[in-house]
């Protein structure tokens, strides 16, 4: 039996070990990929720690991590349009086919969607085996280091890209790596003034390179102040909540236009986020949940801004060989951090 090296939840509890596990094997109509790249998501981090919601999800032993990039390996006899030597990707929600919303085409909709390093086999390893409809050939002119990032891409780019952003003021709470992304993009297609919150310092740093307008630490500045020096009037026109804190979504409908519509992307910590619908009510405000990618409207739409002029590299601040693993998830859990890469 041929083996290969794979980050494992071995048994429930904290911790992760590099472990041998069977290389997989493709079916008829699944892709086997030779691992080149992956990184970090806090979805891992969680698995690492083993909180609530990774104990409720995860069944192990599990080869978790869902974010990477990688070459073709084996084709299944069924699979068409893709080639061994293939420098891909793939979405990391294999979803049932068959609900009314697969069948829609709406399948970031689906009620039975299974994550790969979740609930199945994951990328944290020296090959993958994935259904051949959720790979993702990677576009020659984008390198390896964004292909690593295109998951988390993707979840910027489907919560930035949920409005019209042409001209407007759009206010980003929360500056992780998929805040940090989002202000590129809102940047990109042409939003007004792009201000973000966080109050971390590091973080803040990288928003700015990124294109926000301003960046404000919530804890010390005053964000009417803010949208004064910017010559803002009435408020936001947009609002993107990536941090998953109920402060920084009172906040932003405190300071919301009327008729201004949020994207919520930002997954609390407790189930208990009391939110004031005074507001919410009176301003006429849309709040829209966003979870994962659009399959594969998403996908393309952030190959083509990249291939346009999208700059996400700042987002990528350190790179590891995948050995080296525990450094890397303790960079990720100290904060002094963005996208971290591990080299297969």
């Amino acid at each position: 039996m041929t083996t290969m090296r794979a980050l494992v939840k071995v048994a429930p509890g904290p911790g992760l070990e590099m472990a041998d596990v069977p290389v997989p094997e493709p079916g008829h109509n699944d892709v086997r990929i030779r691992v080149r790249q992956t990184s970090i998501c806090g979805t891992d981090l969680h698995i690492v720690e083993w909180d609530e919601w990774a104990a409720e999800t995860i069944a192990t032993p599990m080869v978790i991590g869902h974010e990477f990039m990688g070459v073709v390996d084996t084709v299944g006899s069924e699979v068409v349009g893709l080639a061994v030597g293939q420098r891909v990707s793939a979405e990391g929600h294999i979803t049932c086919g068959h609900c009314r919303n697969c069948r829609a085409g709406r399948r970031h909709y689906c009620a039975d969607a299974h994550g790969i390093g979740v609930h199945r086999p994951g990328a944290f390893a020296e090959y993958i085996v994935v259904p051949a409809s959720n790979v993702f050939p990677v576009p020659d002119d984008i390198g390896d280091d964004v292909a690593s990032i295109l998951d988390p891409l993707g979840n910027a780019t489907h919560t930035a890209l949920t409005y019209d952003l042409v001209g407007e003021d759009v206010l980003i709470t929360g500056a992780g790596p998929i805040g940090m992304m989002a202000t590129a993009i809102v940047r990109h297609v042409g939003a007004r003034h792009v201000v973000v919150t966080d109050p971390s310092g590091y973080r803040l740093d990288i928003a700015a390179k990124m294109g926000a307008s301003r960046v404000v630490d919530p804890t010390s500045a005053d964000l009417g102040e803010v949208m004064s020096e910017l010559g803002m009037t009435e408020g936001f026109d947009v609002g993107l909540e990536m941090s998953g804190v109920g402060p920084a979504l009172d906040q932003m409908i405190e300071h919301m236009v009327t008729g201004g519509k949020i994207a919520l992307l930002g997954i609390p910590r407790t189930h208990d986020v009391p939110i004031d619908l005074t507001d919410i009510i009176f301003k006429g405000l849309t709040l829209h949940g966003i979870y994962g990618r659009r399959m594969f409207e998403t996908w393309y739409k952030m190959t083509t801004m990249l291939q346009t002029g999208l700059d996400v590299t700042p987002v990528i601040t350190h790179r590891l060989p995948a050995a080296d693993y525990e450094r890397a998830f303790a960079t990720v859990a100290s904060g002094q951090c963005a996208k971290v890469i591990m080299e297969w």
